[in-house]
């Protein structure tokens, strides 16, 4: 009863938002929602991990979405059902999983030293996947949770701590909706014309997740089947915007309701793995996992199968590049250990980072993003300053940028070397650079720095 009554205040403390108290109140409309600034922190992160973590990790077999393509879809993947007949006797549930989420090996401050090595500004964890399983205690999933069963920890709550520790940022990734929650398929059954598991499930839970953790991030998922009427995300954006605790810091993405991809919300995920074709005119974010086939951890992955540290470096420099953010996936095990291919990956591209991170941390788009020159380049730019990255080591010593204009005071440096490179001019525009012997990198990837040039 107290839970329903403190949800009950929560609703009429949203409701009233739609009457502005000030000039600086967003309304419960896509109009007021989508003016609103994003914060700062976020474009000026460039790096932020993910971390898909739940019960899926327990079989560890396809990918997160196992529960589903076994008992969900129809037909079912005969792969899935074959797992299960081999591997786990009759009548063995998807819920029968959760007692086996041990997570006995999970130390937030060992996975915190690994983002923090990564070179990564923020950390978004999945607080709950389309399974419908909370990896904090939530009052309204009750003995579907991380403290009800498996491993009677807040997971939440000790990462966000350990994480915070190290100064990043926090964020928490959130499915609106559940496969197979009771409430919800009722409310599918009915078109979405009630909204019981809205109301009673999905807000209240939304709403007790971000005065209990203060997420600087919001990931929203899961939205797809339903327009974001049903879902009331323009009343809880308003709310998360004008009244939460997080309020001028907090950070959203698009999935709010079917047609918001691309179009509402703070910045734009679009689809997963998203790669735009020219420099979008909206703040975006490319999310993308080392493993190339799921984001939860899998027993079967190949390292075949995985991205390995110069296609990550090249694919963060590309979205950074085009203005976006990358958000790279890694699955722990159902133990809450980080797969040591994994963590050799995040410490590879920390390692590339901190000799070439200011070309990537706070940069701005350059006035052209591309070019093929000597080898292809992607240009990022940092008040005077433009760097130029390139990911294949050339046959020469010179180096030609057909793009830069420079000027007479124009310097030319390789970032982590502190000598002035020399350099001629070309014309109408460009320069021709004399390169020094570029140091081994396992990223395979340098950066020129230019001052000086337009």
């Amino acid at each position: 009863m107290f839970a329903q009554a403190n949800w009950v205040c929560l609703l009429l403390a949203a409701l009233l938002i739609a009457i502005p108290a000030s000039g600086t109140r967003y309304q419960a409309n896509w109009e007021s929602l989508d003016a609103r600034p994003l914060p700062t922190w976020y474009d000026e992160a460039k790096f932020g991990i993910f971390v898909h973590w739940g019960v899926f990790s327990v079989p560890g077999f396809e990918s997160e979405w196992f529960w589903w393509h076994w008992q969900g879809q129809n037909p079912p993947d005969p792969k899935c059902v074959k797992y299960m007949l081999d591997n786990y006797p009759p009548g063995f549930s998807y819920p029968d999983f959760a007692p086996q989420f041990h997570a006995q090996f999970f130390d937030p401050d060992d996975w915190a030293d690994i983002f923090e090595a990564s070179g990564a500004k923020y950390v978004v964890l999945t607080a709950k996947h389309h399974e419908g399983f909370t990896t904090w205690p939530s009052s309204y999933s009750w003995n579907w949770n991380s403290v009800d069963t498996g491993p009677h920890r807040d997971l939440v709550g000790d990462l966000a701590e350990a994480v915070r520790n190290r100064s990043l940022h926090y964020g928490l990734y959130n499915s609106l909706y559940e496969w197979f929650n009771p409430l919800y398929l009722a409310d599918k059954k009915n078109n979405f014309t009630t909204q019981d598991f809205v109301l009673k499930k999905l807000l209240p839970e939304l709403y007790d997740m971000v005065l209990s953790y203060k997420p600087e991030l919001i990931w929203s998922d899961g939205d797809w089947e339903a327009p974001d009427t049903y879902w009331n995300s323009t009343e809880f954006l308003a709310w998360l915007y004008n009244d939460s605790p997080v309020k001028d810091v907090i950070v959203t993405n698009d999935r709010w309701g079917a047609g918001c991809y691309c179009k509402h919300g703070g910045y734009y995920n679009c689809a997963d793995k998203y790669t735009p074709g020219e420099l979008p005119k909206h703040k975006w974010e490319k999310c993308q996992s080392v493993d190339t086939q799921s984001w939860g951890y899998r027993r079967t992955m190949r390292l075949s199968e995985l991205m390995d540290l110069p296609s990550i470096v090249q694919d963060l420099v590309q979205t950074v590049a085009m203005g976006g953010n990358y958000l790279l996936n890694v699955g722990p095990t159902p133990d809450g250990m980080i797969p040591p291919v994994f963590e050799e990956r995040l410490r590879g591209i920390g390692a590339w980072l901190e000799v070439n991170g200011e070309a990537i941390y706070s940069s701005k788009p350059w006035r052209l993003q591309t070019e093929n020159a000597t080898v292809p380049v992607w240009y990022t730019s940092k008040y005077s300053s433009v760097f130029a990255v390139f990911m294949t080591k050339p046959t020469v010593y010179t180096f030609h940028l057909s793009e830069p204009i420079t000027v007479e005071s124009t310097t030319v440096t390789l970032l982590g070397n502190l000598e002035p490179l020399r350099w001629a001019p070309l014309h109408p525009r460009g320069l021709i650079i004399l390169l020094p012997e570029l140091p081994p990198t396992p990223a395979q990837a340098w950066i020129l720095k230019l001052d000086g040039v337009k």
